[in-house]
């Protein structure tokens, strides 16, 4: 049996209890070296078998799955954040399903919820935004077409950018393009949740002066919006007037 789980967004006691009672029992375990924080392994019995994905390919992540599978082992693969946004968790299903190896998904904490939280933030707010937006910046691989930053832009919704802190100029570029004020409210997060954690808030129009000011490339999540900063709306759930289907609503 192999267990998918994520890791959560880096902080130890941020994987789900599940997700650490399948550690605590695996046999074996394959981790993303770059990504997951090593403190999690701790989890693991003694004796477990673990190997580093991040010096592996994926023929040979699969090799060493099919290897515990055949010798009647649980395997482990500990992805980060949560394994369903850029986990390349899919190719690795469809190469289990041929084999006639079962699986399951235990979901983590995102890095981009983790990040929320850092911030004291909300992504849907009631007057501002309803949406929010998870994607990257097109780099090495490219981004299906009418998915690129700048067309998302343009809708003027909550937005978490992935895999594009090594480019800040051109998300900011981007951003920029669609039609993005300068002054959106922005922020820089780098390993959220974890002790080495940083939080830079800025406007887009600042964006990459401030990564380049910083120093942080990678391991950073770039949040855009005005749900960073500004008014917002209350919401209707908790107005004495706004009848649900636990309360009457009642006139002021």
């Amino acid at each position: 049996m192999v267990h998918f789980v994520g890791a959560g967004p880096g902080a130890p006691d941020l994987i789900t209890l599940r997700g650490a009672a399948h550690l605590k029992a695996a046999d074996v375990v394959i981790y993303a070296g770059s990504l997951v924080n090593p403190l999690l392994l701790q989890n693991c019995r003694e004796g477990c078998e673990i190997h580093n994905s991040a010096h592996m390919t994926l023929d040979e992540i699969l090799s060493v799955t099919e290897e515990a599978e055949a010798a009647g082992k649980t395997t482990v693969r500990l992805h980060t954040g949560d394994p369903s946004l850029y986990g390349a968790v899919r190719e690795q299903m469809d190469a289990l399903r041929e084999k006639k190896i079962p699986f399951d998904v235990t979901p983590g904490v995102s890095s981009l919820f983790g990040a929320a939280a850092s911030l004291n933030a909300e992504f849907t707010l009631p007057g501002v935004s309803q949406s929010l937006i998870i994607t990257r910046l097109a780099g090495r691989t490219e981004v299906p077409e009418g998915e690129k930053l700048r067309d998302f832009a343009r809708h003027g919704a909550s937005m978490a950018l992935f895999l594009s802190g090594g480019m800040p100029d051109r998300v900011q570029a981007e951003l920029l393009a669609g039609g993005c004020p300068p002054e959106t409210p922005a922020a820089l997060v780098y390993k959220a949740t974890w002790p080495d954690e940083k939080c830079l808030r800025c406007t887009v129009g600042t964006l990459a002066e401030t990564a380049a000011e910083a120093g942080i490339s990678k391991t950073v999540l770039i949040l855009v919006g005005d749900f960073l900063d500004g008014p917002c709306e209350k919401s209707r759930l908790y107005d004495p007037s706004f009848t649900t289907a636990f309360r009457e609503g009642r006139a002021e």
